[in-house]
Order: structure tokens, then sequence, then C-alpha cells
């Protein structure tokens, strides 16, 4: 029988790491008792790990796998994130908040911001924020999970210990944990599918379909299968990061730091614990010594590390699933971690091979459809970071003078035209940011429409003043509720290590 009509009984994980341990948990839980899931690590192999933030689809996966948020959060010294505080993006000392939840109220034919921009106008409306409790509650330092409450919240989390939180769930569902390095990778002539992978002891390892978690080397879907990389580095020009741990300085705030610098960006993420802090910048404009004392510079508490430096090429494969092998995390490719992209897009790569297994064998439909759907979703999320670095009113380094001046993909062209001039914004079938992140991000960054809908003008002044004015007092009301998010968290998950 030809390898690409094998029923798959026996799928191999190459690489551990967040997305590796992802995938295994959620192919041995979920459709386990039809197979054999085995992971391939080594200890002496250092996983990426320094993505220490999330987005709020995340509950969508641990909801799948029946996994207890308190539980969760405790294992990885987490605390909640309702958005991020962009400083220095549209321009230095000028600040926004993009936050989670969905913005005010709107109406069929017209959304919420065009009756907060006539209410601006009019000189009746207040900043955008105080319209949205996610936003409200991050700049107050508030949060509660309560019953009945939307799941509009994130987690800054321990990527590490995540990936060990992981683990214990796949191995108690049979996933076997093989260690060892990858040295070898035997192509099936005829077909050319994986047959094998040897390990350095000389092992081999067999299996019907691969998983390539090797990050940005990419082992099998690129060295073995030479698949091709599309390069977006000419319009998200970083291609570095240095990462760095101190201790906890001050009180946690719910909520992501990005702090544009000369060159890049630097983030900062509050866990139980300690603080996560790095450096995204582009080599062209500073050189890794620059970086990492720009980076030093500007953190606070005693170091718990030494600074590493991390080197990779925004974009993604041209397949993401190629013959008998699907690639996730950053060997499938890598956006940058400006809007903490990175675990959603593993989780989604998990759930879309879920719905479309090839139990009875591998079809080419469904590897192009696979295809189709990860492309399409890679890209919306690539015009929506591109957003953040092009739409700029800085000019006072070469390389805020780039991005501001570099051609972007007509699809982004559209999407800021169709903003400036009519106010609209419309979500695409199946995209990750909505509204009223598009909103939150043009208006941050300084883009204001040039007109709001006319349905707007059917309100009389008082009508409206009425109208902004209990949707800011409703919101008020549940902020009021939530007590503060770092006395909740002691309550709710405290951590099991308090250093």
């Amino acid at each position: 029988m030809k390898k690409q009509q094998r029923k798959i009984k026996k799928v191999i994980i190459a690489g551990g790491g967040t997305a590796g341990w992802m995938a295994a948990a959620a192919l041995s839980k979920l459709i386990g008792n039809n197979l054999d899931v085995s992971l391939i690590e080594s200890d002496e192999i250092p996983t990426v790990g320094v993505g220490e933030a999330t987005i709020p689809t995340l509950h969508v996966f641990h909801q799948l796998l029946g996994i207890s948020e308190q539980e969760f959060m405790a294992a990885t010294n987490a605390t909640f994130k309702l958005g991020i505080s962009f400083e220095n993006w549209r321009d230095v000392s000028k600040d926004y908040i993009h936050s989670f939840g969905f913005l005010g109220q709107g109406c069929w034919a017209a959304g919420f911001q065009h009756f907060w921009l006539k209410g601006r106008e009019r000189g009746i409306a207040s900043q955008l924020g105080d319209y949205v409790p996610e936003h409200l509650g991050a700049r107050e330092g508030k949060f509660a999970v309560l019953a009945g409450q939307e799941l509009n919240h994130a987690y800054h989390l321990d990527a590490g210990l995540y990936a060990k939180f992981l683990r214990k769930i796949a191995e108690k569902y049979r996933t076997k944990r093989i260690e060892g390095k990858i040295a070898k990778v035997t192509l099936d002539e005829e077909s050319g599918y994986i047959d094998s992978l040897t390990l350095a002891s000389g092992q081999v390892v067999e299996g019907d379909l691969f998983i390539d978690c090797t990050g940005f080397k990419g082992l099998l879907i690129e060295e073995a299968l030479h698949t091709g990389y599309d390069d977006w580095s000419h319009v998200l020009p970083c291609d570095s990061a240095i990462a760095v741990q101190t201790k906890t300085v001050g009180k946690p705030v719910p909520y992501t730091r990005a702090i544009a610098r000369d060159a890049g960006w630097q983030w900062r993420i509050p866990l139980q614990n300690r603080t996560g802090n790095g450096f995204v910048f582009c080599s062209k404009y500073m050189s890794d010594e620059e970086a990492t004392k720009t980076l030093l510079d500007n953190i606070e508490g005693e170091r718990l590390n030494e600074p590493r430096v991390i080197k990779f090429k925004t974009g993604q494969r041209r397949k993401h699933w190629n013959k008998n092998c699907i690639a996730m995390g950053l060997s499938s490719g890598f956006i940058e971690p400006l809007e903490s992209t990175g675990i959603h897009l593993f989780q989604r790569a998990i759930v879309r091979l879920l719905l479309m297994f090839p139990s009875q064998g591998i079809k080419q439909s469904d590897i192009e459809e696979y295809n189709v759907q990860t492309k399409e979703e890679a890209e919306n999320i690539r015009d929506f970071i591109i957003l953040h670095y092009h739409l700029t009113e800085r000019k006072d380094t070469a390389f805020w003078r780039y991005c501001s001046s570099m051609d972007v993909p007509n699809s982004l062209k559209h999407r800021m035209s169709l903003f400036r001039e009519s106010g609209q914004v419309f979500k695409k079938a199946d995209e990750l940011f909505g509204e009223t992140s598009w909103i939150q991000v043009m208006m941050g960054q300084g883009l204001m429409p040039e007109q709001y809908h006319p349905i707007v003008d059917m309100m009389s002044d008082n009508e409206l003043r009425d109208f902004l004015n209990n949707i800011k007092s409703r919101v008020k009301r549940q902020v009021e509720n939530w007590p503060d998010s770092n006395d909740f968290i002691k309550h709710y998950c405290p951590s099991s290590v308090n250093t």
C-alpha cells in the first residue's frame, strides 16, 4: 500500500516546548483512543519559551481539554491580562491601550464608533476606553472571574511551566515521550513522504503522520521536505529578540506593556513570581550589543538570568502541511510577538488538524484546505501587526522612518482607507481580530475617520448624550464590582512558586 493511502495510526511529534505539548495533549486526549502518539524531544535542546502573553482564544483550547483555570494559573504562575498598553507607538510620549472585550453598543447600520465620533465632535463623549469594561479594568488594576461573565480575559504565564503542565495531561492520555536528538529524516523513495526519524542514539522512530515542532529550524518541513518560506521582512523588519527575567517590583498590572524604542519595542510581562522582559528589534538599525544595553537600561528589579539573543525571520512556510508532515509552532512561521498571537496560532493549527484529521489516509483536498485556511489566518494577523508599525507619526529614527514609509499589503491599505474615509470596519470570516481591536489600534495610532454614519443623526444631542452616558455608567458599575486583580489572584489561584 502506498504511504499516503495508509490509515493514520501512529503520530510522531518532533520537538516539545509549548507547541509540541499542546499538540500531544490535544491529540491524545481528544482522539487518542485510535492513535499511538509519541513526542521526541531532547533535554539538551532549549526551547525558545519567551512567549509569556496570550489572548482570550486560549479559553477555547482549555475548554476542549477540560482544563481548570485555577489549576492552570497556579501551575504556570499566571496573572490576568486585559489588553496591551502601547507606549510611544503613535509618537514619543503618546500612549494608548488595546483592550480585550467589545466596544460600547452599535445598531444594525453602524458600529459604536460612529456614535462616539459624533459625541466627540459635540464634546459629550469621553475617551474611547471608558466604554469597554476590560479597558477600564486594565487602567484601574481591577479584575475578577465572575459567574456569567464573558471570557474576555487572557493570561501572562510561564511558557516553560505551561509545557510541563500540558505534558502531564498528554502522558496521562498515553502520549509516549522519547528522549533524544533527531539526527536523520528518512523519506520514502516513491512518495517523498517521511518514513522515519533516526535519533543520535541510533533509535529509529517510524510514523504515519509527523508534526514538526522543531522551532525556527524546521527540521522536517524545511530541511527534509524543502517546503519554502514566504519572507515578510520587508513589512515586518524586526528580526531579533532579547529576553531576560527580573524580580517583581511593585504591583503587577493586568496588561502587557509594549514600549516602543528607537529600533523596535520592549515588552514587560508580570507573572505572579517574576517579570518577563524582552526587546524585539531590527538588526539593520541596532546591534545586538546596543539592543542588550537598551533593554538592561530599561528594566526594573534584580536580574534572575542572563539575557539571550534570539534570531528570527518573519514570514510563513509556503505549505504548512506538506505530504505527511504538518508544521506547528515556530517551524510553521513567525509573525512576531507584538499582539501575543503565537500560542493562538499553535492552538488554531491543532484544532484545524483535529477537524480535518486524516484517519483513513492523507487526501490532497485536506492538505489544500488546511493550507488555505492557515495562510489566510496568518496574513490577516500579519496585516494587523504591520498596522502598528506603519501607522505612526514617529520620524525620529531611521527605523521608524522606514516603517512609516514602507509599502504595505493592499489588504491593509484598503482597511485603513475605508476607516479613514467612512469610519467603517468589517471583520472577515474566521478572522482573529475583530472590529473593536482594529478601531482601538487605528485610533490609538492617530487615524481618525473623516465622517460618521448618517444614521447617528437620527438621535438628538440629548439622546446621544444619554446613550453614551448609559453605556459609560454600565461599564463603570461593572468594573466597580471587580476587586484588585492581584488580590483576586491570591485567593483564586495562588502561585505554587512565590519567589
